[in-house]
């Protein structure tokens, strides 16, 4: 399953393959991050963590090997907040580089999750698109931890507002994507402007020429952990996933699960707390539902697997570690509501479905932000995970409807019938009321608060995206005449920045500085054609304005790139001869300009006195 430790490179130091721990107090965290991991509501740590949580606290520096959601923000996040001092921050002790500015604000934001208990304890992302000036004040005021995108973190340390003379430890994260987005120059100039003496840990999900040259060029004898995965799902699972957008994920599961013929489910979440949370939610809409976490004793696990087994409960909400040996034959459904941390953990939830050759069906939730996971679980289990689109408000209505039809007719062949009759027909006939509107009450009654039908509101916009990773630009956008890149067929057209070589800026930072901002991929940026004080970059069309406004502010050597769209008026002003300013004749001193006479008061139109 794991190899926890493998050497590949002549640099790493070897040592023997100690066994996975089960549990965080086994990987040696002090307790203050112990307390907020179970407030979190972690169970146990996942490979990545298992194996580089320890190497870290002992000092040593690591290469990680493992791709997207694996959990490695916590396996690096945990061991610096368990080795920084106690003193009051001046200079930040750890620094960890991302490649976008989404990525440093969850890796900050889980560093602060972390440290909850940590009295005094400091996090600031500081990334390309924000005030520059706000970023600098946060970092004066002292700081523990710095998360950041290269370029901005060059900006900083070249203008002295980031001081790293206190530097502990450096985080590389997803050094493959710093590279592909065009970053691994100023990666390497921040790298040399380190201390001498500090620890470093590298995360890839690969391992290109350029970052084993960094790894051996800048790590001391680092230990390398690779995570492997398997790859083997079972033929009988129907696998689709449903990319969340428009409704919440709890909304989107309801209309699922009422459009879908299901028996038995298993929802799968990542936390103790989520699966008391979801539980008591799907309580409430009317679903037959229990919790699975490893809090829950023995014996009460074994009284809700019975009651799955037995149909007394139609749906668990589990976590990994709860759900763990569970085989119950009529589990038609797993529904991953959240993304698991790996695709090994993937395939060990399908596979409490479609077991002995019977059929299951598998659905994952993916968010914008998480579709690199999936492609992760797709290259590792070698099989395509189809999309699937929501049920439609007027679908849902439609099996209501139908179902509610189905519930009238096995009543009206009940024994007791003959009763019910009698009482309805009393009541008409004393009331005087027809007995369309009684059996019209009767049916509101039976709804109790939740209405028969969900209301058919049209479906959200999509919003438009300057471009993603992996979908075409919208064919239907507007284009502006685009340019044909020769490499490939990407419509796209040509923009200025005011940067240029007289201030040493070159492709990369450009390239970095853009991918970073706006979300774009550096392969499908075009030509740079950098001149003295200002270049020219070709970028995909159809750019949102958010992401304009982002871009004339973002910095790329201490400077602005203030971007414009080229042929536009505005952008074009250096471009055009003016119109040649009339210089005096010589000898003969400029005309003073007259000074402009006051105008007359206006409180009523007077006569002007200097006309005839």
């Amino acid at each position: 399953m794991i190899n926890a430790l493998s050497y590949r490179f002549g640099y790493t130091k070897r040592m023997s393959d100690p066994s996975p721990p089960t549990t965080f107090a086994d990987l040696g965290l002090p307790q203050n991050l112990l307390s907020a991991i179970d407030r979190v509501g972690y169970e146990s740590p996942s490979p990545i963590q298992a194996a580089t949580i320890p190497a870290l606290l002992a000092g040593n520096d690591v290469i990680g090997r493992a791709q997207t959601g694996t959990g490695k923000t916590a396996a690096f996040a945990l061991p610096v907040l368990a080795r920084l001092t106690k003193k009051q921050p001046r200079a930040p002790q750890a620094l960890v580089l991302a490649p976008t500015r989404e990525l440093a604000i969850q890796v900050a934001e889980a560093f602060a999750t972390y440290a909850s208990a940590i009295s005094g304890f400091q996090v600031v992302p500081i990334y390309g698109g924000q005030d520059y000036n706000v970023q600098r004040r946060q970092l004066d005021r002292g700081v523990h931890v710095v998360v950041g995108t290269p370029g901005r973190v060059m900006d900083l340390m070249r203008s002295g507002s980031l001081d790293l003379s206190n530097l502990r430890t450096l985080v590389l994260d997803e050094a493959d994507e710093m590279l592909r987005m065009g970053f691994i120059d100023d990666v390497e100039w921040v790298l040399t402007q380190t201390p001498e003496k500090h620890q470093i840990a590298l995360f890839s999900a690969t391992m290109p020429d350029a970052i084993k040259r960094i790894a051996e060029t800048y790590l001391h004898e680092p230990q390398e952990i690779t995570i492997r995965e398997k790859t083997a799902t079972a033929a009988t699972v129907h696998q689709r996933y449903w990319l969340v957008s428009g409704l919440h994920k709890l909304d989107a599961m309801t209309r699922i699960l009422e459009a879908e013929a299901y028996d038995g489910v298993i929802v799968f979440v990542r936390t103790k707390t989520a699966t008391v949370e979801l539980a008591d939610r799907l309580a409430a809409r009317g679903m037959s539902t229990a919790a699975l976490n490893g809090d829950v004793s023995q014996k009460l696990r074994e009284q809700t697997i019975d009651k799955l087994k037995k149909g007394h409960i139609d749906i668990l909400v589990a976590t990994d570690v709860a759900a763990r040996g569970l085989d119950v034959e009529r589990i038609t459904h797993v529904i991953n509501y959240d993304i698991p941390y790996d695709s090994e953990a993937y395939v060990h939830r399908i596979g409490r479905t479609g077991r002995a050759g019977r059929s299951g069906q598998a659905i994952l939730f993916v968010a914008p932000r998480e579709r690199r996971m999936l492609r992760t679980i797709e290259r590792a289990t070698g099989q395509v995970i189809e999309p699937m689109d929501l049920p439609t408000a007027r679908e849902i209505n439609d099996l209501r409807i139908k179902r509610f039809y189905e519930q009238i007719d096995a009543a009206l062949v009940d024994d007791e019938m003959d009763f019910y009759r009698r009482i309805v027909q009393n009541y008409i006939k004393d009331q005087e009321i027809p007995t369309m509107d009684v059996a019209a009450a009767l049916v509101k009654i039976s709804q109790g608060d939740q209405s028969l039908l969900i209301p058919d509101r049209k479906p959200e916009p999509k919003r438009r995206e300057f471009h993603d990773r992996d979908e075409r630009a919208d064919k239907g956008r507007r284009e502006r005449k685009p340019r044909k890149n020769r490499d490939d067929d990407i419509p796209r057209e040509s923009y200025r920045i005011e940067v240029g070589h007289d201030h040493g800026v070159k492709p990369g930072n450009i390239v970095g500085a853009i991918a970073n901002e706006a979300g774009v991929e550096g392969r499908h940026i075009g030509r740079v054609d950098i001149q003295d004080t200002y270049s020219i970059v070709d970028l995909p069309v159809g750019m949102p304005k958010e992401i304009f406004r982002d871009l004339k502010k973002a910095r790329v050597v201490g400077r602005p790139l203030a971007i414009s769209r080229l042929g536009d008026p505005r952008s074009d002003d250096s471009e055009r001869p003016s119109k040649p300013r009339k210089l005096p004749r010589p000898g003969k001193p400029p005309k003073a300009k007259k000074p402009r006479k006051p105008k007359p008061h206006r409180k009523g139109k007077k006569p002007d006195s200097n006309k005839p």
